[in-house]
């Protein structure tokens, strides 16, 4: 018979095999949603201005200081539309980089190239601008034990690339979705009837189908807060909207006992002072939903 604690890795693997089935899915299907929304019925620019069989060489000229991100995505871009295109990287995801860096070189049908150059270069932008900005909110936490997390406040479509480059840039990723973990947040306190009743409910839920998710509550008071520590049979624990002082005093009662999260109306400028409270993580929508891409292009290779 399986121990607890083999019981424990068992569903935390299968949870884990089950999203990244999930990922693989969605990433391909939108590939394949944005080279349809893209080309259409054909590049009618290219397919009249070069021959089908004229073959040359491009590279990814970085324009501007930042973190890389979306190398491995771009690869699978290429390879979805074009097996054949031959690609070299020179720097990997999570790397540093500068102005005039070159990040890779790409071989093959010319058709190819201009067909896959603005999916790839929308994509590895978008990535690379919010691994920049994870870059920046980790290093505003050096010397604390607390990790920033991202949300799911992204573009619609590209979570999990957006995720991806939460994680390429040092940060920690929260669920994916709305179905891997639970996370019972102030609606569902408030139609549940109150947060007993909501975490009592989610924890039925789970024993009634089997599922084996883990579950974090958002608590808006220290009174609901020592109802879900009197309660137990959470993981994690969000103060929401909380200042400093409120935290702090959260954060003892928590005592260890629970993960502890900070949420809401945290900037840039005030993440070390909550990180300094004691929390295990800070969430950050900003990482995904505010952030410029980083600059670069694709160039021909004369």
């Amino acid at each position: 018979m399986l121990q607890f604690q083999e019981l424990y890795i068992f569903a935390e693997n299968r949870i884990n095999l089950f999203v990244m089935n999930v990922k693989e899915e969605l990433i391909d299907r939108l590939i394949d949603l944005a080279f349809a929304e893209d080309i259409g019925d054909g590049d009618h620019t290219t397919l009249s201005t070069i021959p089908a069989d004229a073959m040359g060489k491009n590279m990814l000229l970085i324009k501007e200081d930042g973190v890389l991100a979306g190398v491995d995505m771009a690869k699978r871009i290429f390879a979805r539309f074009d097996d054949e295109l031959q690609v070299e990287v020179l720097i990997e995801d999570g790397a540093e980089v500068k102005k005039g860096d070159i990040a890779m070189y790409v071989t093959g049908r010319v058709r190819s190239l201009l067909q896959t150059e603005r999916l790839m270069l929308n994509v590895m932008q978008r990535m690379s601008g919010i691994a920049t900005m994870t870059r920046k909110y980790v290093r505003q936490l050096e010397g604390t034990n607390t990790r920033v997390l991202d949300t799911r406040k992204t573009t619609p479509g590209m979570r999990i690339m957006e995720k991806e480059a939460v994680r390429i840039g040092g940060g920690v990723n929260h669920r994916i979705g709305l179905f891997d973990m639970i996370l019972i947040k102030d609606n569902h306190v408030d139609f549940a009837g109150g947060i007993e009743q909501a975490v009592s409910r989610a924890k039925e839920y789970c024993k009634e189908c089997g599922k084996d998710l883990e579950i974090e509550v958002e608590v808006r008071t220290l009174e609901d807060l020592q109802k879900v520590i009197d309660m137990g049979g959470v993981k994690r624990i969000m103060f929401d909207n909380f200042d400093t002082e409120k935290t702090r005093k959260a954060v003892e009662m928590v005592a260890g006992r629970f993960e502890t999260e900070s949420s809401g109306g945290i900037t840039f400028d005030t993440l070390r002072d909550y990180a300094l409270c004691g929390v295990d993580f800070i969430s950050v929508g900003a990482l995904t939903h505010s952030v410029k891409g980083l600059d670069m292009s694709f160039k021909a290779v004369q």
